[in-house]
């Protein structure tokens, strides 16, 4: 089976909500999502908020998720990697040089111009939009995957 990688800050909030999103759209396809950050607190689980509004949209539960922190081998073992934000995607440019051919932001990899912004520590309204931001991006993401590399 075929991997992505979503990464963000902490894990706790933008790329675990990608990763649920993106595995409940593709359903049965031949290609699932991980995620990961590239500063992650010891201990840290994904966010109320995040929580609420993957429960609420898609009905998986993330309360008990553990961030992660993203390692060489994440990186390494994925067909793309994919980053909330530009500043995301050049320190893992920086960290891993031998990726970088595969290292995007999501919203570039989809032809989209803005960074997904965090909502950490914001309203429960400022997660729907980040959640409708991912969303509508995943399922560009999920057209593009099926076209340009035949994942179905």
């Amino acid at each position: 089976m075929k991997s992505i990688l979503f990464v963000c800050t902490g894990n706790t909030c933008r790329s675990c909500m990608a990763e649920a999103i993106f595995n409940s759209m593709s359903g049965g396809s031949d290609i699932r999502a991980f995620s990961a950050g590239i500063m992650v607190s010891y201990n840290s689980i994904a966010s109320r908020n995040s929580s609420l509004v993957v429960k609420k949209n898609i009905n998986v539960d993330i309360s008990n998720r553990k961030a992660v922190q993203v390692e060489r081998y994440m990186v390494q073992n994925s067909i793309v990697v994919l980053a909330m934000t530009s500043y995301i995607r050049n320190v893992l440019k920086n960290k891993f040089p031998e990726f970088r051919d595969r290292i995007y932001t999501l919203n570039e990899f989809v032809s989209l111009m803005e960074d997904i912004e965090d909502p950490f520590g914001k309203s429960v309204e400022e997660y729907e939009h980040t959640y409708g931001q991912l969303e509508n991006s995943i399922s560009l993401l999920l057209n593009k995957l099926k076209e340009d590399m035949g994942i179905n």
